[in-house]
């Protein structure tokens, strides 16, 4: 980001002041802390650029942090992953940890509070647990074992460590206050048990610290500055701040901003995990999912979605931002790098009568009109081309500016065609139209005046490339996903059409060589790539990465307030 032309956003200011100030020695360090639970989504993505965004700009550093504190859900193939997104966004980490490396110094933490008589062993269940809370127009109860003695706590908290007690049966609670206003101060969980193997630290624990009490604690560990999260977490900010006082140890300043909320487009991990878990897309990394892998497959260049984390900046207001605004970034850098190619997805055969058998020719085609040093290309042509089915209708209305019966139209970059004849199956299915071509209008223009309104696209059957293509759209067809009906599953908003495979698709030969992850403008039909999981040599595979245009939207891409 251009600082000189574009104002601060509220958190880097905040920073800018800081820095100013002299506050941490104008040292400035950050951290992204994704939980190994999932893979990243595009909401990640935004929180990714903001905090190795900001380093970068001050001068500072940022560490990647996974925040493991739940061994159930957690996995090496999510921390594999997280790793592998980040890099690709085109970020590096000054120093990698885990919440794990710090699980012995924040048990010390804990028998600290204990000693001080500020943290204590509570044998409620969940529900009276949810009870004594009571609620926010409600004040609580104190748990009957509040008032244990600092040995008896310090007791019973090392039996729980040792694995004397069963999953649930105690719990750590930290002493605050059971009618404070914030409910996250009434007297919240520190350490629960849990009789499962961690990712890393194998069967040494069987009690696991909370979030809230590892979070600050970590932040503060690693010494970072500026303690970034979303909106959620600032009526955690009291519990984050009575934590860190307590021990008396360095205080990072946590600030929240508004995460991303995109039209059609489910942000929940939860909900992306029962996606994968009950095969309602083949992986997380299914192009229709909306995570950093699923857009890398899908042949989202990294690039688009840094500019659009800067594109919709840094607010502390929450709102929806209209999905076409990501695809209007998509767009705007492939059409500058993507070849332009011709691809006919819904293949109807023609046959040039008037074009020699056997003989073809090489028609000069640009690669990219938008890059000037992009150069061009040799297609062939020939006497049977391929066309989309769709650009041909036998008995059009008057605004129908394609192939008709009778009619003539432009090919591009190659000839005029005109159709005489429509060649039907016995089940009255069109398979081959009989045309003819003037070779005096190669420049697309006729020596006599005469004008076309339709130019198509065509590949020529003889060299075409067979290969399957994959037309994703938006996996909810609803704005908000996560906003149904009383009574309906969230599940059943699921677009029935997000996916349509072309299995039969036919593409100019350029194509057949073609690498895992290149990019392309089909002519008329949207950027594509090749998939990086079902391609085979000889048999290509590609995604559709975004439409050339929003059909499925209307009015101009903005966000939602």
């Amino acid at each position: 980001m251009n600082t000189e032309t574009k104002p601060l956003d509220f958190i880097r200011q905040i920073v800018a002041d800081d820095i100013a100030a002299g506050k941490n020695d104008g040292r400035v360090q950050t951290r992204f802390p994704p939980e190994p639970n999932g893979y990243l989504h595009i909401g990640h993505a935004k929180s990714i650029c903001l905090n190795f965004g900001m380093a970068k700009q001050f001068g500072g550093k940022c560490n990647l942090r996974f925040d493991d504190t739940n061994p159930e859900k957690e996995d090496t193939e999510f921390v594999d992953a997280i790793r592998e997104d980040i890099k690709w966004l085109g970020f590096e980490w000054d120093a990698e940890h885990f919440a794990s490396d710090y699980f012995d110094q924040i048990y010390d933490w804990a028998i600290k509070l204990i000693k001080d008589g500020k943290a204590y062993v509570c044998d409620q269940a969940v529900e009276e647990v949810r009870e004594y809370r009571g609620g926010w127009n409600k004040p609580g109860k104190n748990s009957p074992f509040r008032d244990r003695t600092v040995e008896e706590n310090l007791d019973l908290f090392e039996r729980m460590k040792s694995g004397e007690f069963k999953d649930g049966e105690k719990t750590l609670r930290a002493k605050i206050d059971m009618n404070a206003d914030n409910m996250n101060l009434r007297d919240p969980a520190m350490y629960r048990i849990r009789h499962v193997s961690h990712h890393r630290t194998g069967d040494k624990w069987c009690i696991y610290p909370t979030y809230d009490w590892t979070h600050g604690q970590s932040d503060s560990i690693e010494g970072i500055t500026h303690s970034v999260c979303t909106l959620e977490f600032e009526h955690h900010r009291p519990l984050y701040d009575w934590y860190i006082e307590q021990l008396d140890i360095h205080h990072p300043q946590q600030i929240e901003f508004a995460k991303l909320v995109l039209t059609q487009t489910m942000m929940s991990k939860r909900k992306l995990t029962e996606l994968v878990v009950g095969n309602h897309v083949s992986g997380w990394d299914d192009p229709l999912m909306p995570t950093i892998s699923a857009f890398r497959r899908r042949g989202v260049p990294p690039e688009a979605l840094v500019d659009f984390a800067d594109r919709i900046g840094i607010t502390k207001h929450n709102s929806m931002t209209d999905l076409a605004l990501m695809n209007l970034c998509i767009r705007d850098r492939l059409n500058k790098t993507a070849t332009r190619v011709n691809a006919v997805l819904d293949p109807i055969k023609v046959v040039i009568e008037n074009y020699a058998e056997g003989e073809f020719e090489m028609r000069t085609t640009p690669n990219n009109p938008e890059d000037e040093n992009a150069g061009s290309r040799e297609v062939p042509f020939g006497r049977e081309i391929y066309i989309e089915r769709s650009d041909f209708m036998e008995d059009a209305p008057k605004k129908f500016f394609r192939l008709t019966t009778g009619g003539e139209v432009r090919l591009r970059n190659a000839f005029f065609l005109k159709c005489n004849e429509v060649i039907k199956d016995d089940a009255g299915e069109i398979v081959e139209l009989r045309c003819t071509y003037d070779p005096q209008t190669a420049g697309g223009k006729a020596p006599d005046g005469r004008k076309v309104k339709g130019t198509i696209h065509w590949v020529s059957a003889k060299h075409a490339v067979d290969a399957e293509v994959r037309l994703y759209e938006p996996l909810f067809e609803n704005d908000d996903p996560g906003d149904v009906p009383e009574g309906t599953d969230w599940k059943d908003m699921i677009n029935k059409n997000a996916l349509t495979v072309m299995k039969n698709a036919k593409l100019e030969p350029m194509l057949k060589d073609a690498k895992v992850g290149e990019r392309f403008q089909f002519v008329r039909m949207g950027y594509f790539c090749v998939d990086s999981k079902d391609s085979a040599p000889g048999s290509p595979v590609f995604n559709r990465t975004v439409t050339l245009k929003d059909p499925y939207k209307k009015g101009e891409a903005k966000g939602k307030k």
